[in-house]
């Protein structure tokens, strides 16, 4: 079983790779190095010059780039029509100056308020990339290194092998090379948990090869945030302030949500149900905030998108060392294997994506999504001096990404190449699908077996990672599974035997899922395996004797 939370960045160079990409979109499970060897060999962060290495000059003509500015707004049309997204705010950078800054639709389904510019949008995992400039600006200020062990700063942090315990770096982290499994922690989040017992079990995550495996980890990336914000005796959220919000004016941005929800401009989260638009859920990311929970306005990531594309300035003056910035453009590790032998493989650098186009152009991007309603994506090209950033408040089905392709494809060949949104869409759909389980527990056999008495279920199950699980029963004689800080419920219905169905819940929703009870001799269950719950096989619940 996979998480269908598969929005760490939009790696296409064009449609070729695109294409070639289409089941992957910048994540998944890729490995390097040594058949069967344990650990990778040390890999540290790459020595740089006393300044960002030069750029080839810019191919794209100011022309070009204005008739792709020009299109911007038929293009956003376009996809707002065929998807129905709610609302949609842009802004388009090019050599420090904004040259569109525009939003559209409206900030909540059934409510005439419009988008606008300075209109908050939840930046999903776009803030990654915020999050990797700030500890540039920590790194910068000689306080850590991208090089430093988490543990150095952080004694409490720990992996199930101690060895990598202890070397395990924060570039490591920031490049999802760990070994932690793909989206590791994420499921207890969606069952209440909070972010120092969700740190505090990722000790009991396999690990795959050290530094030769790539997956995706929220988790991960704020474990090394949160270190560096110990390193300097702050919270995460008021370092996030202090290193980028502040000294950039970004007076709309927060890495507390508690800041968007009190915003008196925002964009709430959409989902699509049954045909139509509904406002149904709130998200509050605050767990994993390095990693998810950042919020902003297109107009205060204008500015951020100009102090990245200037190398660390902004307004005349330096705000983030060069040096420490230029790492995190560096491609660390294989995110994309080539599908064919002359394909091309994608990467992952410092909370980016970091590939090359056709032109062996650098390219920064990631997208960031919450299924319960959000979807962001930034795209930068350093050589050109050109970024943009399209915000969203409907679950994602690749408007933003749409969008975003769709500008650079004019700016370059002055018309766009393909249809972007279906080529675009098909992938959101297939991530859609993953996870499900293979079994359709809506459907119960004809000729299934009876259950055993509901007292042979109730009662209190241990589970190391997840925390006890408590069944009770009701007064109907039915059976309630009850997990997490809140004690969630979660009714159970009958499928087959010991065998019961549930309603998962959360931003790792996927539908009905499994619920399977051992029952032994003495008729009385002595565990039960939670399917949605077993990806690493950490799902299964023992009754104490």
């Amino acid at each position: 079983m996979t998480h269908r939370r598969r929005r760490a960045g939009w790696a296409a160079t064009g449609a070729a790779a695109l294409l070639l990409t289409a089941c992957g979109v910048g994540d998944g499970l890729m490995t390097a190095g040594r058949p069967g060897a344990r650990y990778a060999e040390t890999t540290p962060t790459p020595a740089l010059s006393a300044a960002p290495p030069a750029q080839a000059p810019p191919s794209l003509t100011r022309a070009r780039i204005d008739g792709a500015v020009a299109a911007l707004d038929g293009v956003i049309r376009d996809a707002m029509t065929r998807t129905g997204v709610p609302g949609l705010s842009v802004a388009v950078v090019h050599n420090d100056r904004t040259l569109y800054l525009k939003g559209y639709g409206v900030r909540r389904v059934g409510d005439p308020r419009p988008v606008g510019p300075d209109t908050v949008f939840q930046l999903a995992s776009v803030s990654k990339p915020l999050a990797s400039t700030v500890v540039a600006g920590v790194v910068g200020a000689k306080t850590v290194t991208w090089d430093d062990p988490v543990a150095e700063h952080d004694p409490a942090f720990a992996l199930k092998d101690p060895w990598v315990s202890g070397h395990v770096t924060l570039a490591d982290l920031f490049a999802h090379r760990s070994g932690l499994p793909d989206h590791a922690g994420d499921l207890l989040e969606d069952l209440g948990y909070g972010r120092p017992y969700i740190l505090r079990h990722l000790r009991h995550e396999p690990l795959t090869p050290f530094r030769a495996s790539y997956a995706y980890t929220n988790f991960g990336l704020t474990a090394a945030a949160e270190a560096v914000a110990k390193a300097r005796g702050v919270t995460w959220e008021e370092l996030s302030a202090q290193m980028l919000y502040r000294p950039l004016g970004m007076k709309s941005t927060s890495s507390l949500f508690s800041a968007y929800a009190k915003a008196p401009d925002r964009a709430v989260l959409h989902v699509k149900a049954d045909g139509r638009w509904e406002a149904r859920y709130t998200r509050d990311p605050q767990a994993q905030s390095p990693a998810g929970g950042a919020s902003s306005t297109a107009r205060d990531m204008v500015a951020w998108m100009r102090l990245q594309l200037a190398d660390g300035s902004f307004g005349g003056r330096t705000v983030i060392d060069p040096v420490a910035l230029s790492q995190t453009h560096l491609p660390r590790i294989v995110s994309i294997s080539p599908r064919a032998p002359f394909g091309e493989a994608g990467f992952y650098g410092l909370g980016w994506n970091v590939n090359y186009d056709a032109l062996g152009r650098l390219r920064l991007n990631h997208s960031g999504g919450f299924d319960e309603g959000a979807a962001t994506t930034v795209t930068l090209l350093p050589n050109e001096g050109l970024g943009i950033v399209v915000l969203t408040n409907g679950e994602p089905v690749g408007v933003p990404e749409t969008v975003a392709e769709a500008f650079f494809d004019i700016a370059q060949h002055g018309r766009q190449t393909v249809d972007w949104l279906p080529l675009v869409g098909k992938v959101f759909a297939a991530m859609e699908q993953e996870g499900r389980s293979k079994i359709d527990y809506s459907r119960p056999p004809s000729d299934g077996r009876r259950a055993h008495p509901a007292d042979a279920y109730t009662g209190t199950y241990d589970n190391p990672y997840y925390g006890p699980m408590r069944v009770t029963s009701t007064q109907g004689g039915g059976l309630v599974m009850r997990l997490g800080p809140k004690d969630m419920a979660f009714p159970l219905r009958h499928y087959d035997g010991d065998t019961f169905s549930y309603v998962t819940r959360g931003e790792n929703a996927v539908g009905l899922s499994g619920v399977r009870f051992t029952v032994r001799e003495e008729e009385r269950a002595s565990a039960v395996t939670v399917e949605h719950l077993n990806e690493n096989s950490l799902g299964t619940f023992i009754r104490p004797r």
